[in-house]
């Protein structure tokens, strides 16, 4: 199976809709490709909080019928990144898009750990309550955005739902790039599964972005790691490999569910 990770450079200098024009046109170059991901909330920048609310869109928006069409034009599965979605009721939600070949939705997910400690995102957007799934020709998919990659409870219940590769697109800033790293190779390792980690390069409203996007397999070794700016990341991985290692380790069959709080 062929990957390709767009590590797409957002700058405040690029207008919206030329961004949407050019990526688009990344993601037609990746024909050939089985899966492309980009980053998250790329339209806008995931620390451009101030531009959420103007940019926001429904989620059959410009955004949608851009990338729906450029998945078709390729002929690839699109994970589509995210974008600061506005619903009917006028609420705002960090919400991934996937597309299969042929342009239809396959699935939306509504980012469920927002970042910002009683600001920014965590104020500004709602949270979603879903986990999701897509069912992919040669495996199935786990849907997680960015923050949410610090929260392993979230990858079990994916793993509890069929869940053999993780899709993480992500704006995750330079000053925490180790983490990033760190938390890819070990939602891998620990869920026995790939991890498809792809973030954004350039400045969101002045926080330079980590880049390094990045594919782990499911023991934990890095196939393929970016640099920090703009670039498509393509990799071939064996999704037959998570049975494997499944088999061979099977680690999560140990797992203990459903312990007392401790006593005090």
């Amino acid at each position: 199976m062929r990957a390709s990770l767009l590590q797409v450079a957002v700058n405040e200098d690029e207008p919206a809709e030329s961004r949407r024009r050019r990526v688009a046109g990344m993601v037609r170059d990746q024909a050939g490709a089985d899966l492309v991901v980009l980053p998250e909330l790329w339209t806008t920048g995931a620390f451009a909080y101030e531009e959420f609310a103007g940019l926001a869109e429904p989620l059959e928006g410009p955004t949608f019928e851009a990338m729906a069409k450029a998945a078709s034009d390729a002929g690839v599965w699109l994970h589509a990144g995210s974008i600061p979605e506005r619903d009917p009721e006028g609420a705002l939600y960090n919400t991934s898009l996937v597309f299969s070949p042929s342009g239809d939705l396959a699935a939306a997910y509504r980012k469920i750990h927002r970042f910002g400690f009683d600001k920014g995102e965590a104020v500004l957007m709602g949270a979603g309550d879903a986990l999701v799934t897509v069912r992919l020709p040669h495996t199935v998919v786990g849907v997680a955005t960015c923050y949410d990659l610090r929260f392993p409870e979230l990858f079990r219940g994916l793993v509890d739902a069929g869940a053999e590769t993780f899709v993480v697109p992500a704006g995750w800033p330079e000053r925490r790039r180790d983490h990033w790293t760190l938390l890819a190779r070990a939602r891998a390792v620990e869920n026995q599964a790939f991890v498809l980690a792809c973030g954004t390069a350039g400045t969101h409203a002045g926080v330079p972005q980590a880049g390094h996007s990045i594919v782990v397999d499911p023991w934990g070794g890095v196939l393929a790691e970016a640099g920090p700016g703009e670039e498509a990341l393509t990799v071939d991985f064996d999704p037959a490999a998570v049975a494997g290692t499944r088999e061979r380790f099977p680690a999560l069959k140990d797992r203990v569910l459903g312990l007392d709080r401790p006593r005090r």
